[in-house]
């Protein structure tokens, strides 16, 4: 009910008002039956946007962080994201990344459609990184379609560490799904399973544009950051 509240009252006419959204390729989207939308992350305004302009429901899996922050304010977000559907993903390691793919697969099961970031977490600098290979696991093991997504322009709109996004227009481009039937009961191979990761995020490269970049972004952004702590303890 909340879901639905937030999509048709609260905050989906207030985003397609500011944001404009250009919507290209939305009849590649299934009517019915699970699937999922494999997307890039470049924005928090991503979570938010996609579910404002598809006719169907569809439930993200979202970092952990979103449900466990501290005080009043971690309480509201967390009662925010629940009450919207959302899934939390611990991102600490295997066991973590396992337990997403069951809650994933659970949503498949009922049909649904499912929102997932291959890359893991939200781009630093704008640029396409390397996906993860629970994607493929999950489109594997359901055998549901994959739609490739390209969100364009969140990034300008609102970059890390922006709070309140720039009014501007954004395009929000879906691909032709993609189907993996040919590997079929080949869930536990990692060739295969790297294999149809890079499929999909080569997909979502040609729909977005993106620089791309075949390492993960959470090293990439952690790297970043040492370099950024190095300096500033050189400077004092």
């Amino acid at each position: 009910m909340f879901y639905h509240l937030l999509k048709y009252v609260l905050l989906g006419p207030v985003l397609r008002l500011v944001f404009r959204p250009r919507i290209e390729g939305l009849d590649h989207v299934p009517e019915s039956g699970a699937a999922i939308i494999a997307g890039n992350h470049l924005s928090f305004s991503d979570h938010f946007l996609m579910p404002a302009i598809l006719k169907r429901r569809i439930t993200f899996l979202a970092k952990a962080e979103y449900f466990t922050g501290p005080g009043l304010k971690g309480r509201l977000t967390a009662f925010f994201f629940r009450s919207a559907g959302q899934i939390p993903v611990d991102r600490s390691g295997k066991e973590a990344g396992q337990a997403a793919v069951r809650e994933g697969l659970k949503v498949l099961g009922r049909g649904e459609l499912l929102g997932i970031y291959p890359e893991g977490t939200r781009s630093h600098d704008g640029r396409l990184y390397k996906g993860k290979v629970g994607v493929a696991v999950m489109a594997l093991k359901a055998g549901v379609p994959v739609v490739p997504c390209a969100m364009i322009g969140t990034f300008e709109a609102q970059p890390p560490g922006r709070k309140i996004p720039k009014l501007r227009p954004i395009t929000i481009r879906f691909g032709e799904p993609l189907e993996f039937s040919r590997y079929a009961g080949m869930e536990d191979e990692k060739a295969v399973l790297r294999a149809v990761t890079d499929e999909i995020m080569y997909a979502v490269l040609a729909l977005s544009g993106q620089e791309y970049v075949d390492r993960y972004a959470a090293e990439v952004k952690a790297e970043a950051e040492a370099a950024k702590t190095r300096r500033f303890a050189r400077r004092h």
